[in-house]
């Protein structure tokens, strides 16, 4: 298997796709002054989390999950708990919140986004540089709703406005369709 590629490259390559993304700069210089920007206790600075835009095989729909923790539809994602290969931790935590078996769309970065984690138990509020990629279901569309959920839902692609008005999900349809 081939190594994966580390997250530096893969945001050159996001960057150039999206030169005016301010997330994504930040992000750089986050992961060159933190060294510590994986593991889940870094509350300072905050830490890297990854996410799965996770689609059907027509790629007409895509599964949300109705966050436990903030109680919103949201993608589903979480901690990278020391591992830098992000890639792997979107894909490790689509599988494991949904149960589905998913396959990466190609690889990319879809998207980037920062935003303030509110405080919970003894973690103070930080922030999630969270980076996102897209996965394609890779059998049933049969999903499993685990703890870290309210709900898990296909949600046709069209249809995403009416359910949320959370523009970092919105950007991502958008991203994703082009």
């Amino acid at each position: 298997m081939a190594s994966p590629e580390p997250l530096p490259e893969l945001l050159a390559a996001y960057r150039r796709r999206y030169p005016d993304e301010p997330d994504a700069a930040r992000l750089e210089r986050f992961l060159e002054r933190q060294p510590r920007c994986f593991e889940r206790d870094c509350f300072d600075d905050g830490h890297v989390t990854g996410s799965a835009w996770i689609v059907d095989a027509t790629a007409s729909r895509v599964l949300l999950t109705h966050h436990r923790k903030l109680g919103r539809w949201l993608q589903p994602g979480g901690h990278s708990d020391g591992d830098p290969d992000t890639l792997a931790v979107a894909h490790r935590e689509a599988e494991e919140e949904s149960g589905l078996a998913v396959r990466p769309v190609d690889g990319a970065v879809l998207d980037v986004d920062i935003h303030t984690f509110p405080a919970r138990g003894a973690d103070p509020e930080h922030l999630h540089y969270d980076v996102r990629f897209a996965f394609v279901i890779a059998g049933s569309d049969r999903f499993r709703v685990g703890p870290e959920s309210l709900d898990l839902a296909w949600i046709p692609l069209d249809e995403l406005p009416a359910l949320t008005d959370e523009d970092s999900v919105l950007r991502m349809a958008r991203k994703f369709r082009t």
